[in-house]
């Protein structure tokens, strides 16, 4: 059965980042130009710190990919870290020939500086640091945008935008201008939010402080019946949860009407169904509450979920802590950091969102080339029209 599936290496000052991916059919269009963009669009972002003016994200790709299109085997990409020049010193592979770098052992709440040096057994919070940093999101949204492109065959579009930052929420109409939402500095389509997103982010910088949010990702185009209710680790909310859950400083996620569906009636919780003429259905939904899934299946009405995303816990004016070689207290280390994450952070949902669907499908339709997966897929809409 193919599975697609993903591995990630490299830190955060290191020389790069690398990324194998396996399970991709044979016969797909592939370049490093759709690899481009996504990168492009996480870099970006009001709110981001100095490490993105020295980075020009590019996906070298190494393997896998012939005269533009997959062979079937693994893909290896390669993103080089341009910052590795100014770190050499520090996260050099080989033990220091001079005088030892002196170690960090001033942990920062909030990040996984405290528990990883405990886990570890070690006395230098750098090797915890250069691993949990957000940098690896960049090799993630690298393998987003392969699982993007597959998904595309079939017709899914996945787009983001931010709902919230600092409390200052959008109103975010049905449908969401994406145009707009790209052209906006905190990706949001609603223009006076947006300002007002902005100078929350201005107030925090002054202050030496940071800002969270929420981000929502939308899926469109995803046929019924990706995802299974027969077994707890096959549910497509579940499995979408869990890699929204994965991103660097997100601490909650809810999947269509979410945590408000908790103040509903249970009549007026449930998404009635209609008689609809929606190729290749023939029913469809009043309403979207359950955010495209019911009993951990896709039920073909879009995909919405929303992630929220806490203040970077690296801050110019830091917090208290306590000194690991001294057990005394003392103020956090202070790391390079941004002020606001969220509009990056929603392109990386999208990334998490591609690959959980990739592999999805994948499950459910299989093939070794793309027209086979192709066939079965357009088989299996058939099979759907006959039902009605």
């Amino acid at each position: 059965m193919s599975r697609f599936r993903f591995l990630t290496a490299g830190e955060s000052h290191g020389k790069g980042l690398t990324v194998i991916i396996e399970g991709l059919p044979a016969g797909l269009r592939l370049t490093e130009e759709h690899i481009a963009g996504d990168l492009r669009r996480r870099q970006g972002g009001y709110g981001r710190s100095q490490r993105m003016q020295i980075e020009e994200d590019r996906a070298e790709i190494l393997s896998g990919v012939r005269h533009g299109a997959t062979m079937g085997s693994p893909i290896a990409l390669l993103l080089q870290n341009r910052d590795w020049a100014n770190w050499q010193d520090v996260m050099n592979i080989a033990a220091p020939a001079g005088e030892k770098i002196p170690a960090l052992t001033q942990p920062r709440p909030g990040h996984a500086d405290l528990a990883g040096v405990t886990k570890y057994g070690l006395t230098d919070i750098r090797p915890v640091l250069e691993r949990s940093s957000a940098r690896e999101t960049a090799a993630r949204v690298a393998a987003g945008a392969v699982a993007r492109r597959f998904a595309e065959e079939l017709g899914i579009e996945i787009h983001s935008h931010t709902a919230a930052i600092g409390g200052r929420w959008a109103n975010a109409e049905w449908p969401v201008d994406w145009e707009l939402v790209e052209k906006s500095p905190v990706r949001c389509a609603d223009s006076g939010a947006e300002k007002a997103m902005m100078a929350v982010i201005d107030e925090a910088a002054s202050s030496g402080d940071s800002v969270g949010g929420v981000f929502e990702v939308i899926a469109t185009g995803v046929p019924v019946g990706l995802g299974s209710h027969v077994h707890w680790d096959r549910r497509l909310d579940g499995r979408i949860a869990q890699v929204m859950m994965s991103i660097n400083s997100v601490k909650a996620v809810e999947i269509g009407a979410g945590f408000r569906i908790a103040d509903c009636w249970g009549s007026q919780a449930q998404d009635t169904i209609e008689r609809a003429d929606r190729p290749p259905y023939q029913w469809g939904h009043v309403t979207n509450h359950a955010g495209g899934i019911e009993g951990g299946i896709s039920n073909s009405e879009p995909i919405v979920v929303r992630a929220a995303v806490k203040p970077v816990p690296t801050l110019r004016r830091p917090l208290p802590s306590i000194d690991l070689s001294t057990g005394q207290p003392t103020e956090a280390h202070v790391e390079r950091s941004d002020t606001c994450v969220v509009p990056a952070a929603g392109v990386i949902g999208e990334a998490m969102m591609a690959i959980v669907l990739a592999e999805a499908i994948l499950e459910k339709f299989g093939g070794d080339n793309l027209e086979e997966t192709q066939r079965n897929y357009q088989s299996y809409l058939a099979s759907i029209k006959r039902l009605g």
